[in-house]
């Protein structure tokens, strides 16, 4: 595992920012061995053309906080690749407001990981709720 404390957000979010997760928006806040919080704004990035949030940005939100919690779990060697995102959309969240997730690892095994996350608007109303499934892969020793 890559440390067993809480992690440094401010050095994760700074990694991520020239990436999906950086352009979406999405900032960590809380992330422990086996569960990751963080949120979205819901701007022109992540919203339909109707002016509200995008169900493929809720799905981005929530193997954003898989990955990054496996990437935790993970050994030195070891990084994850999604295989898997499954999710329901239960209400709408305009733009100009904030949605933030909780994931929790529901099962830990030595190639996959399952993580279960809920997305909730500023009311801590379930927006949407996912499953991801991550593979995790070795890494080749002989890359530079």
């Amino acid at each position: 595992m890559k440390n067993s404390q809480q992690h440094n957000i401010i050095t994760y979010n700074t990694k991520y920012k020239n990436s999906l997760i950086g352009h979406l928006g999405i900032l960590f806040h809380e992330s422990k061995l086996g569960t990751v919080i963080a949120s979205m704004p819901v701007t022109n990035h992540t919203s339909q053309p109707f002016g509200y949030l995008s169900g493929g940005a809720s799905l981005a939100l929530a193997e954003s906080i898989a990955g990054h919690g496996s990437y935790l779990l993970c050994l030195e060697n070891e990084f994850p690749c999604g295989i898997q995102v499954s999710g329901n959309h239960i209400k709408n969240v305009p733009i100009g407001k904030l949605v933030k997730g909780k994931g929790q690892i529901i099962h830990k095994g030595n190639t996959t990981h399952l993580w279960h996350i809920d997305i909730v608007n500023e009311e801590e109303e379930i927006v949407s709720t996912a499953r991801v499934v991550n593979h995790i892969i070795k890494s080749n020793s002989n890359k530079g």
